[in-house]
């Protein structure tokens, strides 16, 4: 098998792949019909729908910003298996609700800001549980691999989604009525990963054994990630990329709606544009030998950062289109090297409740970044969002460097060390 793909030879890992091929692609779908569900509900007033679209990002996420640390802990005290299925069936269950009011026609924007954050609580222990069971799927040999094939899935579903939910929406009168349709296609999707979960070969997995119950256990985790450094500046990394650069499902809708003037086909190619980068980023991530550095997370953000600048300086719909790529490839492989790099870092009895505080840091933040970004656009105009997203991305990746750099400095001369027994960073040969 090609080492591309060489973590699909392992049984349970494959129908998780899968499962995750067909409920992304639904789950991309639902994001380019809310954010058009949001359009048309304020269709005529751009700065109520900048608005409008920035809270119901923000809601969407603000679950993760306020649950994260304890889902962390449900991760670790609860077989991961078991959890995934709870929160997918929830998950599940917010889209074909939303759906339902949609195709109705009885939905207002009040009923999407409800929906949007009681998915948000599904999703927010759900990824957690989902990052941190890939390591009981494969071993650590094959964790980067399986990681860049996660992405590799998430970004495949990106680039058929978005372009499949854009011409469903038109072919059916691009309506509120149409936008229904395929929310209640993503709800359906999720049964494909619950199916793969329940069809998995437990006697294969090798699930970490639950955390001991007791006092402080969050605090816990808290303080682990607080005393290493290295850790600490991929996170402020990621917040400053997920809080202000990765609001690119509301920016590319403003743009092609308020600066190319198009439609919702047009608007859902710029998903799928955007993914064919984010899936060459991760295939090439699958591909890379050895371990990741702090360094390719360093340069990948600030390359993702400028890319975003001049993405907001396009002149036309084409040119902004056929940039996309490289800001997807920028993106993925940031993202990719940071998770990879955090989760062979930390100690197993730990895993649950890290990853659940680096989830928070690169999607939690963005409750806090959407709205001010849905400002800036009915304020400035569509582009500055862009441009400022881009510009504060890389002042944070930056003042990482400059806080948390020090010594473990990310170009060259320390790595982080795939050693549990002391969690430290190890100096690079």
């Amino acid at each position: 098998m090609s080492p591309t793909f060489r973590a699909l030879r392992i049984h349970n890992y494959r129908l998780y792949a899968l499962g995750g091929v067909v409920s992304n692609t639904g789950t991309w779908m639902q994001r380019v019909a809310q954010d058009w569900l949001v359009l048309q509900l304020h269709h005529g007033s751009a700065a109520e729908a900048s608005t409008a679209l920035g809270l119901t990002t923000g809601l969407q996420f603000l679950p993760i910003l306020l649950f994260s640390p304890y889902a962390g802990l449900v991760a670790d005290r609860m077989p991961k298996r078991r959890l995934l299925q709870l929160t997918q069936a929830a998950m599940g269950v917010a889209s074909l609700l939303l759906g339902v009011l949609a195709v109705t026609g009885v939905v207002t924007t009040a009923m999407v800001f409800v929906i949007a954050f009681a998915f948000g609580i599904g999703s927010a222990f759900d990824v957690p549980a989902r990052q941190s069971f890939v390591s009981e799927m494969v071993g650590p040999d094959d964790l980067t691999n399986a990681v860049g094939l996660n992405s590799a899935s998430f970004n495949l579903a990106r680039v058929v989604g978005p372009a499949l939910s854009g011409v469903m929406i038109a072919a059916l009168g691009s309506g509120v009525r149409a936008t229904g349709v395929v929310i209640l296609i993503n709800g359906i999707s999720y049964l494909a990963v619950i199916a793969a979960l329940q069809a998995m070969r437990p006697h294969e997995l090798s699930p970490v054994a639950r955390a001991p119950r007791g006092k402080g256990m969050i605090r816990d985790g808290v303080r682990y990630v607080r005393g290493r450094p290295d850790l600490l500046l991929i996170m402020v990394a990621a917040f400053f990329a997920g809080t202000f650069g990765m609001n690119f499902q509301m920016t590319s809708a403003l743009m092609a709606t308020q600066v190319f003037h198009k439609g919702p086909g047009e608007y859902g190619l710029l998903g799928t544009t955007l993914a064919v980068g984010s899936l060459t980023g991760a295939l090439l991530g699958a591909r890379r030998e050895g371990r990741p550095r702090q360094r390719l997370v360093v340069l990948a953000g600030l390359a993702f950062g400028t890319v975003e600048v001049a993405l907001g300086l396009m002149p036309s719909y084409l040119t902004f289109a056929l940039v996309t790529p490289l800001l997807g490839l920028c993106l993925l492989t940031m993202l990719n090297s940071a998770n990879t790099t955090v989760q062979l870092s930390v100690s197993p009895s730990m895993r649950g409740r890290v990853m659940a505080l680096y989830m928070m840091v690169v999607m939690g933040g963005t409750p806090l970044g959407a709205p001010v970004v849905g400002w800036v656009g009915a304020t400035f105009g569509a582009r500055w969002t862009l441009i400022g997203g881009g510009a504060l991305t890389v002042f944070g990746v930056l003042l990482a460097v400059a806080i948390f750099g020090g010594a473990r400095t990310p170009f060259g001369r320390w790595r982080v060390s795939t050693a549990d027994a002391d969690d430290s960073p190890a100096l690079a040969a």
